[in-house]
Protein backbone atom coordinates (compact mmCIF):
# COMPACT_ATOMS: atom_id res chain seq x y z
CA UNK A 1 0.00 0.00 0.00
CA UNK A 2 2.47 2.17 0.36
CA UNK A 3 4.16 1.43 -2.85
CA UNK A 4 1.36 2.55 -4.50
CA UNK A 5 0.69 5.90 -2.53
CA UNK A 6 3.92 6.82 -3.07
CA UNK A 7 3.59 6.17 -6.87
CA UNK A 8 0.71 8.38 -6.44
CA UNK A 9 2.24 11.47 -4.95
CA UNK A 10 4.87 11.19 -7.54
CA UNK A 11 2.21 10.94 -10.29
CA UNK A 12 1.14 14.68 -9.52
CA UNK A 13 4.73 16.27 -9.95
CA UNK A 14 5.02 15.02 -13.02
CA UNK A 15 3.78 15.91 -16.21
CA UNK A 16 1.07 13.91 -17.91
CA UNK A 17 3.31 13.36 -21.33
CA UNK A 18 6.00 12.53 -19.23
CA UNK A 19 3.99 9.94 -17.25
CA UNK A 20 2.13 8.63 -20.29
CA UNK A 21 5.78 7.97 -21.58
CA UNK A 22 6.76 6.32 -18.74
CA UNK A 23 4.06 4.18 -18.70
CA UNK A 24 4.45 3.20 -22.33
CA UNK A 25 7.77 2.14 -22.25
CA UNK A 26 6.98 -0.30 -19.78
CA UNK A 27 4.18 -1.56 -21.71
CA UNK A 28 7.35 -1.97 -24.50
CA UNK A 29 9.68 -3.71 -22.19
CA UNK A 30 6.48 -6.47 -20.89
CA UNK A 31 5.61 -7.12 -24.56
CA UNK A 32 9.01 -7.52 -25.72
CA UNK A 33 9.91 -9.71 -22.72
CA UNK A 34 6.21 -11.50 -22.86
CA UNK A 35 4.11 -11.00 -26.10
CA UNK A 36 0.97 -9.03 -26.60
CA UNK A 37 -1.12 -12.18 -24.75
CA UNK A 38 0.52 -12.45 -21.98
CA UNK A 39 0.97 -8.63 -21.01
CA UNK A 40 -1.64 -7.32 -18.34
CA UNK A 41 -2.05 -3.64 -17.04
CA UNK A 42 -0.72 -5.37 -13.11
CA UNK A 43 2.82 -6.47 -15.32
CA UNK A 44 2.75 -3.07 -16.99
CA UNK A 45 2.10 -1.15 -13.23
CA UNK A 46 4.92 -3.07 -11.91
CA UNK A 47 7.69 -2.50 -14.57
CA UNK A 48 7.05 0.95 -14.30
CA UNK A 49 6.52 1.08 -10.59
CA UNK A 50 3.17 3.07 -10.22
CA UNK A 51 -0.18 1.37 -9.06
CA UNK A 52 -2.50 -0.22 -11.63
CA UNK A 53 -4.98 3.05 -10.26
CA UNK A 54 -2.58 5.43 -11.85
CA UNK A 55 -1.73 3.37 -15.46
CA UNK A 56 -5.98 2.44 -15.86
CA UNK A 57 -6.12 6.14 -15.11
CA UNK A 58 -4.19 7.28 -18.23
CA UNK A 59 -5.15 4.77 -20.71
CA UNK A 60 -8.33 3.44 -19.21
CA UNK A 61 -7.82 -0.64 -20.03
CA UNK A 62 -5.28 -2.53 -21.67
CA UNK A 63 -6.78 -2.44 -25.12
CA UNK A 64 -6.55 1.50 -24.66
CA UNK A 65 -2.77 1.51 -23.56
CA UNK A 66 -2.42 -0.94 -26.81
CA UNK A 67 -3.80 1.03 -28.54
CA UNK A 68 -1.86 4.20 -27.63
CA UNK A 69 1.53 2.42 -27.93
CA UNK A 70 1.08 1.20 -31.48
CA UNK A 71 0.03 4.88 -32.48
CA UNK A 72 3.16 5.81 -30.72
CA UNK A 73 5.65 3.53 -32.94
CA UNK A 74 3.54 4.28 -35.94
CA UNK A 75 4.44 8.09 -34.91
CA UNK A 76 7.78 7.82 -34.55
CA UNK A 77 8.35 6.10 -37.65
CA UNK A 78 6.23 8.88 -40.04
CA UNK A 79 8.60 11.47 -38.04
CA UNK A 80 11.83 9.06 -38.74
CA UNK A 81 10.75 8.84 -42.87
CA UNK A 82 10.38 12.77 -43.10
CA UNK A 83 13.39 13.22 -41.24
CA UNK A 84 14.95 11.08 -44.00
CA UNK A 85 13.18 12.39 -46.99
CA UNK A 86 14.32 16.11 -45.53
CA UNK A 87 17.87 14.98 -45.51
CA UNK A 88 17.68 13.20 -48.80
CA UNK A 89 18.40 14.75 -52.47
CA UNK A 90 15.93 16.76 -53.77
CA UNK A 91 15.74 13.58 -56.89
CA UNK A 92 12.24 11.62 -57.03
CA UNK A 93 14.56 8.51 -56.99
CA UNK A 94 16.71 9.52 -54.06
CA UNK A 95 13.58 10.11 -51.76
CA UNK A 96 12.18 6.91 -52.65
CA UNK A 97 15.62 5.70 -51.29
CA UNK A 98 15.06 7.44 -48.11
CA UNK A 99 11.70 6.12 -47.66
CA UNK A 100 13.71 2.76 -47.71
CA UNK A 101 16.40 3.54 -45.87
CA UNK A 102 13.54 4.74 -43.02
CA UNK A 103 12.21 1.71 -43.00
CA UNK A 104 15.14 -0.57 -42.11
CA UNK A 105 16.84 2.29 -40.02
CA UNK A 106 18.21 0.45 -36.61
CA UNK A 107 14.80 1.82 -34.86
CA UNK A 108 13.10 -0.57 -36.69
CA UNK A 109 15.21 -3.56 -36.87
CA UNK A 110 16.17 -4.13 -33.71
CA UNK A 111 15.05 -7.39 -32.05
CA UNK A 112 12.95 -5.41 -29.80
CA UNK A 113 11.38 -3.23 -32.80
CA UNK A 114 10.67 -6.45 -34.83
CA UNK A 115 9.41 -8.22 -31.95
CA UNK A 116 6.85 -5.59 -30.91
CA UNK A 117 5.95 -4.74 -34.28
CA UNK A 118 5.03 -8.53 -34.91
CA UNK A 119 3.26 -8.44 -31.79
CA UNK A 120 1.25 -5.06 -32.96
CA UNK A 121 0.50 -6.88 -36.66
CA UNK A 122 -0.83 -10.02 -35.48
CA UNK A 123 -3.33 -8.43 -33.18
CA UNK A 124 -4.06 -6.15 -35.68
CA UNK A 125 -5.74 -9.17 -37.07
CA UNK A 126 -8.65 -9.19 -34.89
CA UNK A 127 -8.41 -5.81 -32.98
CA UNK A 128 -10.45 -3.39 -34.82
CA UNK A 129 -8.39 -0.34 -34.32
CA UNK A 130 -5.03 -1.83 -34.73
CA UNK A 131 -6.43 -3.15 -38.19
CA UNK A 132 -7.38 0.74 -38.62
CA UNK A 133 -4.04 1.98 -37.45
CA UNK A 134 -2.11 -0.75 -39.60
CA UNK A 135 -4.23 0.16 -42.86
CA UNK A 136 -3.30 4.31 -42.18
CA UNK A 137 0.34 2.71 -42.03
CA UNK A 138 0.20 0.64 -45.26
CA UNK A 139 -1.74 3.61 -47.22
CA UNK A 140 0.51 6.39 -45.81
CA UNK A 141 3.72 4.37 -47.30
CA UNK A 142 2.00 3.43 -50.85
CA UNK A 143 1.08 6.87 -51.44
CA UNK A 144 4.64 8.36 -50.38
CA UNK A 145 6.00 6.02 -52.76
CA UNK A 146 3.47 6.50 -55.53
CA UNK A 147 3.78 10.29 -55.10
CA UNK A 148 7.46 9.84 -55.95
CA UNK A 149 7.06 7.33 -58.55
CA UNK A 150 4.84 9.80 -60.51
CA UNK A 151 8.15 12.04 -61.26
CA UNK A 152 10.20 9.15 -62.47
CA UNK A 153 6.84 7.25 -64.39
CA UNK A 154 4.08 7.37 -66.03
CA UNK A 155 0.77 6.88 -64.30
CA UNK A 156 0.01 3.29 -64.33
CA UNK A 157 3.43 2.16 -64.35
CA UNK A 158 4.00 4.43 -60.94
CA UNK A 159 0.75 2.91 -59.36
CA UNK A 160 2.26 -0.42 -60.05
CA UNK A 161 5.41 0.18 -59.01
CA UNK A 162 4.48 1.93 -55.63
CA UNK A 163 2.48 -0.88 -54.72
CA UNK A 164 5.80 -3.56 -55.65
CA UNK A 165 7.92 -1.41 -53.39
CA UNK A 166 5.63 -1.17 -50.60
CA UNK A 167 5.34 -5.00 -50.65
CA UNK A 168 8.69 -5.03 -50.81
CA UNK A 169 9.69 -3.28 -48.04
CA UNK A 170 7.09 -5.27 -45.86
CA UNK A 171 8.33 -8.76 -46.79
CA UNK A 172 11.98 -8.05 -46.79
CA UNK A 173 11.41 -6.69 -42.73
CA UNK A 174 9.04 -10.07 -41.95
CA UNK A 175 11.32 -12.15 -43.76
CA UNK A 176 14.17 -10.63 -41.55
CA UNK A 177 12.43 -10.42 -38.50
CA UNK A 178 11.47 -14.34 -38.67
CA UNK A 179 14.97 -15.42 -39.60
CA UNK A 180 16.36 -12.27 -36.73
CA UNK A 181 16.48 -15.76 -34.40
CA UNK A 182 19.65 -16.73 -36.16
CA UNK A 183 21.50 -13.65 -36.74
CA UNK A 184 20.95 -9.74 -36.60
CA UNK A 185 18.69 -8.04 -39.67
CA UNK A 186 20.81 -7.66 -42.12
CA UNK A 187 19.37 -4.03 -43.17
CA UNK A 188 22.21 -3.21 -45.93
CA UNK A 189 21.21 -6.14 -47.86
CA UNK A 190 17.29 -5.86 -47.81
CA UNK A 191 18.04 -1.81 -49.09
CA UNK A 192 20.62 -3.15 -51.51
CA UNK A 193 17.46 -5.62 -52.82
CA UNK A 194 14.94 -2.47 -53.03
CA UNK A 195 17.25 -0.16 -54.77
CA UNK A 196 17.74 -2.78 -57.61
CA UNK A 197 14.04 -2.74 -57.83
CA UNK A 198 13.45 1.14 -57.82
CA UNK A 199 16.30 0.68 -60.65
CA UNK A 200 14.85 -1.42 -62.60
CA UNK A 201 11.78 0.29 -62.70
CA UNK A 202 13.58 3.37 -64.27
CA UNK A 203 15.20 1.31 -66.73
CA UNK A 204 12.15 -0.41 -67.84
CA UNK A 205 10.56 3.24 -68.75
CA UNK A 206 13.67 4.51 -70.10
CA UNK A 207 13.97 1.11 -72.65
CA UNK A 208 10.18 1.64 -73.51
CA UNK A 209 10.84 5.58 -73.60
Amino acid sequence: MKMALGSMNTSRVKPEHIRREQIMNAAFDVIYELGLTNTTIAKIAAKAGLSTGIVSHYFGDKQGLINACMRAMLNELRLQTDQYRADSDSHPAETIKAIIDSNFDASQTSAKAMRLWLEFWAASMHTPELQRLQKVNDQRLYSNLRYYFLKLLPEQQADIAARGMAALIDGLWLRGSLMSYQDTFDAAQARHIAYNYLNTQIKLQEIES
